[in-house]
């Protein structure tokens, strides 16, 4: 024993504390999020495209709610939608707060609702619903544990105890080491839809950080999707994108890129793909007023279809 230790101070003799203190927050593994954040850093580069016009105008009730009044006018739909948002007092960190609660409803009565609550440290639940014509549509169930390591999570969606139909999620990611992170995720459905009554897919995730860029890739039976971000300057983000079907034996590749120009407030994101779309996004703050300007284009010159978009946000 008394070997093994003196073995153990002469090869750390070189090393100072700093230096000790580096390894040890290199080995440490911290929580990975969630299986739904995966691709989360790619997805975020990505434009938003619209088409017409968009009129958004946000008011602060309090500290805590806000609502907002959106005008839409487009060749799918033209109408008006009233949202609404709150954020309570429960103070996990600087930017997150609990429990929030956002709605929307439009002239039509159709309704969309979702809740996010902390419960504790560890413990966070969310719940969403839809309502379309006078119709529960959608609900949606989920509850998620954080450990320092790891996040395991349970959903359900839709479920009818009637007729013994529903969809049940589970989610599973650990952090293997600091950079690596190793998930899995289960999705069962049962219904009398369902050729035999029921069907379950698994497939399994990964996600790999570097200091300026992140690969994560899901693979399962249905199909696999990849990712890679890469932060290439303090202005510029590009992202490639691979997703693939295996029963529709289809797959699509994808380039987008972000640039930002923090001087002239201005954020422009792109992409395109192989399959000839072209899009784009232009979003520009007209300081000192509390506006946002936004521009948005689509083409594929393949099949001669072209979309385009104007928008604007007060508030």
């Amino acid at each position: 024993m008394g070997a093994i230790a003196s073995r153990y101070r002469v090869s750390n003799a070189g090393l100072t504390g700093t230096d000790l203190q580096n390894i040890e927050n290199e080995n440490k593994r911290d929580n990975p999020g969630t299986l739904d954040e995966l691709h989360k850093k790619s997805k975020e580069v990505m434009p938003v495209n619209f088409e017409g016009g968009k009129l958004m105008v946000n008011k602060g009730i309090s500290n805590h709610f806000q609502m907002a009044h959106t005008l839409t006018m487009n060749s799918a739909q033209n109408g008006y939608k009233l949202s609404a948002t709150y954020i309570g007092t429960k103070q996990i960190s600087p930017t997150e707060a609990y429990p929030v609660v956002l709605g929307d409803v439009d002239p039509s009565g159709n309704f969309n609702f979702n809740l996010i609550h902390q419960l504790t440290n560890e413990i966070r639940v969310k719940g969403a619903a839809q309502v379309q014509e006078c119709k529960l549509t959608a609900t949606q169930g989920t509850i998620e544990f954080k450990g320092s390591d790891y996040t395991l999570a349970a959903a359900v969606g839709k479920p009818d105890f009637n007729d013994k139909s529903g969809i049940f999620v589970g989610h599973y990611l650990q952090s293997v080491t600091k950079r690596l992170a190793l998930g899995a995720e289960l999705v069962y459905q049962s219904g009398t839809r369902i050729m035999g009554g029921e069907i379950a897919i698994a497939s399994a995730a990964a996600r790999y950080t570097m200091d300026d860029s992140e690969f994560s890739a899901t693979l399962g039976a249905a199909g696999f999707h990849i990712c890679y971000f890469k932060q290439a300057s303090e202005q510029l983000q590009v992202v490639a994108e691979m997703d693939t079907s295996f029963r529709g034996m289809e797959s699509v590749g994808t380039i987008g890129y972000q640039v930002t120009v923090p001087k002239a407030d201005l954020v422009f994101r792109g992409m395109v793909d192989s399959n000839w779309n072209i899009g784009a996004v232009l979003e520009k703050k007209l300081q000192p007023l509390p506006f946002s300007f936004a521009l948005s284009g689509m083409a594929n010159q393949a099949k001669q279809q072209f979309k385009f978009g104007c928008g604007l946000i007060i508030g």
